[in-house]
Formats: structure tokens, sequence, C-alpha cells
């Protein structure tokens, strides 16, 4: 990843519209945000440096989003997208970069049972492991089950791995604009050498300056964006 600091805007689909989930519950959608491909060009028009596209269900029930991923390529063009939900093997991982997506963000399939370096060694610096978490333990499968592992064993597991870039989620501060779990955040910094993206609970330049203040790389920013974007001027 580059040094300057990156503001991300995130786009997450579910059953094909555009929506945010309040701490990532399936049954509490915090904001419907109508066309997801329209939401990705709008996201785009800002010119970020990429564009952060989660497929809900995908991430749920498992299963590459192909389609999804070309037609946000498409929309997001030149813009590059970062998009995760539904990668459970090396295979699905390729298939979103086949579809032309620049960063595949892998979560679920970092902390099972394929080797993490199996994915390091296919994807390289296109790879972004997802490491989120609720009382201190990692979360998978659309942050419906817990991976057994503490941040810090799952930080180590990553290091040993050689993965370099890293989206660090506080799932219970995702979707509320409620502010960064910045504790968090500097429990991530000081636990892995790479480049660190944070997300989950964003409301203003104020946050963002704060994750910046923190080394990060940058914040994924989701609901803000959103619905107050002038907060974020």
């Amino acid at each position: 990843m580059e040094d300057e600091f990156a503001i991300v805007p995130a786009v997450d689909v579910l059953d094909g519209r555009a929506v945010r989930l309040e701490r990532g519950d399936y049954d509490r959608v915090a904001l419907e945000a109508g066309d997801p491909l329209a939401l990705i060009a709008r996201a785009a028009a800002g010119r970020p440096p990429l564009v952060h596209v989660v497929a809900l269900g995908a991430a749920r029930d498992g299963g590459a989003p192909v389609a999804l991923a070309r037609a946000a390529v498409e929309a997001a063009s030149p813009v590059p997208v970062q998009l995760g939900g539904g990668v459970r093997s090396v295979a699905d991982a390729e298939a979103l970069v086949a579809a032309g997506v620049a960063r595949v963000v892998v979560g679920t399939a970092a902390f099972g049972g394929i080797p993490l370096e199996e994915f390091v060694a296919a994807l390289g610096e296109r790879l972004l492991v997802a490491v989120d978490v609720a009382d201190g333990l990692v979360r998978t499968a659309g942050w419906r089950a817990s991976s057994g592992l503490t941040t810090a064993e799952a930080l180590a597991r990553c290091a040993a791995a050689g993965v370099r870039n890293l989206l660090c989620t506080a799932i219970d501060r995702d979707g509320t604009r409620s502010g960064p779990d910045l504790g968090l955040l500097a429990q991530m910094r000081d636990g892995f050498g790479g480049a660190i993206l944070a997300a989950g609970g964003i409301r203003d330049r104020g946050d963002v300056e704060a994750v910046r203040a923190l080394g990060l790389y940058g914040v994924v920013v989701g609901r803000a964006w959103v619905e107050d974007p002038l907060a974020l001027a």
C-alpha cells in the first residue's frame, strides 16, 4: 500500500441493494442506500484510492461473488476496487482477481483450515486479511461465528505467514457512527508491522484524524460518507 493516508468509501451489498448493517446484524439494517452500482460510481467520483465493496450475502453463506465483482469494477472504473465476502479458498480469491478486483479481502478463510501462506503466495499485495473483532475475539462467516483466536493470536498468524496488509473492524462500532475503537487499533498497530486499514464507527473528520495520529494506513468509511459526506470533507 502507498504511504499517503487513505480514506476509502465502503459499499455493502445485500440482496441486490446497498445497505449498512448495525454491528453486522443481518436483521438490523441501519441504512438503505438503493442501487449498489450507482453508489459505487458515486464513491468513485471522488477519486479515492480504492472503493471498498462487501458482498454481505456471500460473506454469510460463502461463494465468490464474481458477477458483483465484475459489475463493481466497471462501475468504479478507473478507481480500483477492494472486495470481500464469500472467499473460502484460494480459487475463490483468484476468481475475484480475474474479475478485475485490485485487492481481495479474506477473513473467514484466513483463519480456517487453509494455510494462510497459500493466500499470500497466490495474491501477494492483492491480499487484504480482515481481522474482525468483537469482545477480544476474531469473528468469521459474516461475523456470525468465532474463530477462537484472540486479536493477538490472529496478528501473530498473519505476521508469520508474511501478510502485509490488514483490515481491522471493530464489530461493536460498525454501522453505528459512534467513533472508532482507538484502543483496538493501537493494539493492532503494536502487534503488526504492515499496513492497517481501520473500520467501524467513523463519524467525521475528527475520527479520521484520530486514526491518522495512530500511524495507520487509512480508514474505511461506510455509513458516514453515505449520510453526511461533508462531514469528511
